[in-house]
């Protein structure tokens, strides 16, 4: 809310003269061509314009490949995110099943691409991500009734049953899920407040609550009363990140940001099935049909960045996925000169912090770059950094590696 928002912050100190109201939440910071939220050009020798409609008259500004590739279209989203209230229980589709809830249900899925995504903390950032490896559930199942209420016996015996063979263990997995989020709202409400009643009394008496993730599930309540996606915390794991640590989002992922702040990058889509933790539309048939049901650690689901081997600079975060490449861009306060290498893509800059005077060929005029600045650079140009900060500077470019 207001400028404890690190969205706010930026945008407040890439344009000083924006306004941010201090009882308001500010939580996403979109910097892309989206439809839905397609970036403004802030550049006083041009006639006011959105990076979309720039792009679509001058698409050689992509570079060759991406251009070819992705028809003409910029093939990534760039965001930042700052979560303080958790965000849906959801998955993103893979591109046909993507076609096809666009063509059946274009008011909710707004368009026919995939949404792989990737998330990378800026502060702690604490998220739901995939199936936990199977004893976990199973040890949940036995220590929390009113969780294997909802699951029902039956399926819960087919998944004790299932360990060992992965095939029966997801149909499992999936028919314990299907069946727990199945259940009429008045159902889910009773388990629910019988559980949050124990936890509560217990964590009162001094007891030790957290073998059954007794804090996480008053905080998703208290956000979300009688949300069947209270229960989801037993089925997904709960990973915990530290700034600079990424976890990718695979399509069919099932996942809900949960705190802090992170940037993220993904397909040019807005298309999200959703399940519970949101007042927003819920569609638990298509959801429980298309998520991946293999189960892994925690461990699992954070993503290496690795070292790019001409700049030690620079951090590539590079998901198997051809739409977006990140680049966490660190220089440090030694250095006082430095160039951003060209790259075959469109790239769009985000100052994280520390200040510079940038040139570039294609800029007419030196730019300054703060903190909250977002410069959009075409294919194959450079940007040659004078760092006129004490501490240095931390940049993310988000672009397209084909």
């Amino acid at each position: 809310v207001g400028l404890d928002s690190e969205v706010a912050k930026l945008v407040v100190g890439g344009d000083p003269l924006a306004v941010v109201e201090v009882d308001k939440p500010y939580a996403e910071l979109w910097m892309g061509a989206h439809p839905k939220g397609d970036a403004q050009i802030k550049d006083n020798r041009i006639a006011q314009t959105t990076l979309g409609q720039w792009i679509a008259h001058f698409p050689a500004c992509l570079g060759s490949k991406v251009k070819d590739t992705f028809q003409g279209q910029l093939p990534f989203l760039f965001k930042v995110l700052s979560v303080n209230t958790a965000l849906s229980i959801q998955a993103h589709p893979n591109k046909e099943l993507a076609a096809r809830l666009h063509a059946q249900f274009p008011e909710h899925y707004p368009d026919t691409n995939h949404k792989p995504e990737m998330a990378i903390a800026l502060t702690r950032f604490e998220g739901l991500c995939g199936f936990r490896p199977v004893e976990e559930i199973l040890e949940f199942l036995e220590t929390v009734p009113e969780f294997h209420t909802l699951v029902g016996y039956g399926a819960a015996q087919e998944l004790r049953a299932s360990v060992g063979d992965a095939d029966r263990t997801n149909q499992a997995l999936k028919r314990c899920f299907t069946r727990m989020m199945d259940w009429e709202k008045k159902v889910v409400v009773e388990n629910l407040n019988e559980l949050v009643k124990r936890v509560t009394d217990d964590a009162a008496a001094g007891k030790d609550t957290s073998r059954i993730n007794g804090d996480l599930l008053l905080r998703l309540h208290s956000q979300y009363p009688g949300d069947i996606g209270c229960f989801s915390i037993y089925f997904l794991n709960h990973v915990v990140l530290n700034p600079g640590q990424a976890m990718f989002l695979g399509a069919n992922e099932p996942h809900a940001y949960l705190y802090g702040d992170c940037i993220e990058c993904m397909a040019c889509s807005d298309n999200t099935v959703r399940a519970g933790l949101t007042p927003k539309y819920i569609d638990v048939n298509t959801l429980c049909e298309m998520l991946n049901y293999s189960p892994a650690p925690a461990s699992a689901k954070i993503f290496p960045c690795v070292q790019d081997p001409s700049d030690p600079c620079v951090s590539l975060y590079n998901p198997p996925v051809p739409d977006f490449t990140v680049m966490r861009i660190q220089i440090p306060a030694s250095v006082k000169q430095y160039n951003i290498a060209p790259v075959d893509s469109a790239s769009i800059l985000l100052v994280i912090e520390g200040e510079a005077t940038g040139s570039s060929a294609a800029a007419l005029s030196d730019l300054t770059l703060r903190r909250g600045t977002v410069l959009f650079v075409s294919a194959n140009e450079s940007v040659s950094l004078h760092i006129t900060s004490q501490p240095g500077m931390t940049l993310f470019r988000a672009c397209c590696l084909l």
